[in-house]
């Protein structure tokens, strides 16, 4: 009897899991499964306490659900990624493995883990590799002269051209291989774990797929309308279920069609499959670009930006302390829950970068060690954005108002009242600018003064920017 291993890494799902189904496709082999845990790794990755716990959670439902199919799931702990080889290698000799399954990863560190792997196991163990965590294969949707788009927009018709001509499929969980196992519970990692809010987080795919058939149902098509504003209940929340591998974006994509037939041409629920959409186009640069994976910039002249290494500045944005109250709502909600609104991150990493000229790479860093959805693809593409170092990034000369910002996508300040509540007696239309309404009202606020002014902060950018450049083109 031949026995097929399944290296789970970020696919902590049986649903739709194109290795597991891959491995089970012979009904006369056996299957079992293995994590393996790497902290020091997810150290020097900063990965974030709550989604270790996240992931820890998943590997509990996915035990089970595995156990229930008779199929094992043993976790392991190896420190970095080059023991976690040698884990790999030990335990395929004590299993008799013959052949091993694993989903692509396409950061860079992992992808040199992966070679190194096939290289170990030689010709004693069959090595299958999947492109699982994209709809489309990175490489697989390229200009005319056969290279990665560097902008967006083209991508994304191309890329929709592709889904219209076959959307790729899902494939079903595996049947039951045998008698139920019997499972004892997991020992925790070797590694800060953070409680995760089960009201926003609730653990499981049942979870994960009952929460996105509500999205598609009915917020999916009035996504346009809704996901600015921070206050309504207007984006789906996937995110940690995506960046896990709890769900698949084939999942995500058959169900909003489901819903929302017309999305592929441009009607409701097109804005969210854009959204899909540039999760893939993240991924495709990191394969065309390794260096995105290595804090590089994607622009090299911005690498010349002289930046302010002011660690008050920064630690008063890390805590949401500023004194610009959406900034800092913002950053209160990521600390206390590992999740901030779109919109937001928007705005606080163009307040980091542009009013406090600090280095883009000091954010990407901190929002790793909080986010509960920490994804490397995502989140260096959004900072990179907003920093106008990356491809199809803003221009440098794009600087979000924070107070207009705040102003503009939480005017009535419900947003910044739940999470700046020393904020509570300013009247609404003042709470953007609050300490303008209390000097004249002869109050005093338990609230910090803004700890720069944005106007100066845009014009000293700027210089910054265009001194950058020349030293480039000089």
């Amino acid at each position: 009897m031949a026995t097929h291993l399944v290296w789970f890494r970020s696919d902590l799902r049986i649903h739709d899991n194109l290795a597991l189904a891959a491995a089970c496709r012979d009904p006369a082999a056996k299957v079992i499964g293995l994590f393996i845990a790497t902290p020091q790794q997810w150290r020097q990755h900063n990965m974030s306490p709550r989604q270790a716990e996240f992931i820890w959670q998943h590997l509990q439902a996915l035990q089970l659900s595995l156990a229930e199919r008779g199929i094992a799931l043993f976790v392991k702990e190896a420190d970095t990624f080059a023991d976690s080889v040698d884990s790999l290698r030990i335990f395929c000799e004590r299993q008799n493995v013959d052949a091993l399954f694993y989903n692509y990863q396409y950061e860079f560190n992992e992808r040199q883990r992966d070679a190194e792997v096939e290289r170990t196991l030689g010709r004693d163990v069959i090595c299958q590799g999947f492109d699982d965590s994209v709809l489309l294969a990175p490489g697989s949707v390229t200009t005319g002269n056969n290279e990665m788009y560097k902008v967006f927009t083209p991508f994304s018709r191309a890329f929709i051209r592709r889904l219209q001509e076959g959307l790729p499929e899902c494939v079903a969980a595996p049947h039951i291989r045998g008698e139920e196992i019997s499972v004892a519970g997991l020992a925790a990692f070797n590694y800060p774990r953070q409680p995760v809010d089960a009201a926003l987080f609730p653990v499981g795919e049942s979870a994960a797929i009952a929460k996105l058939r509500g999205f598609c149902l009915s917020p999916a098509a009035s996504y346009p309308d809704q996901r600015d504003f921070p206050a309504v209940e207007g984006t789906s929340r996937l995110s940690p279920y995506l960046a896990t591998g709890v769900l698949s974006p084939r999942q995500c994509l058959h169900r909003l069609l489901k819903e929302h037939p017309q999305a592929l041409e441009g009607g409701a629920g097109a804005t969210w499959l854009n959204e899909l959409i540039w999760r893939e186009f993240y991924r495709h640069l990191l394969v065309a670009w390794p260096k995105l994976c290595r804090f590089r910039p994607f622009i090299s002249w911005t690498d010349n930006v002289r930046w302010q290494h002011d660690e008050q500045k920064l630690a008063a944005w890390q805590q949401g302390i500023t004194g610009f109250p959406i900034v800092d709502a913002a950053m209160r909600q990521l600390n206390k829950t590992g999740w901030m609104h779109n919109r937001l991150r928007m705005v606080v990493a163009s307040f980091l970068v542009k009013d406090l000229l600090i280095d883009w790479r000091e954010g990407e860093r901190y929002f790793m060690s909080q986010l509960i959805d920490g994804d490397l693809a995502a989140n260096n593409g959004g900072w990179q954005w907003a920093a106008s170092t990356g491809t199809d990034a803003a221009p440098y000369f794009r600087i979000f108002n924070p107070t207009t910002q705040g102003e503009r996508f939480d005017a009535d300040g419900e947003f910044i009242r739940l999470w700046v509540p020393e904020l509570g007696a300013v009247p609404g239309k003042h709470i953007h600018n609050p300490w303008a309404w209390a000097d004249k009202q002869q109050q005093t606020l338990d609230y910090p003064r803004p700890i720069v002014d944005h106007k100066q902060a845009r014009l000293a950018t700027l210089s910054a920017y265009e001194a950058a450049r020349k030293t480039q083109e000089n």
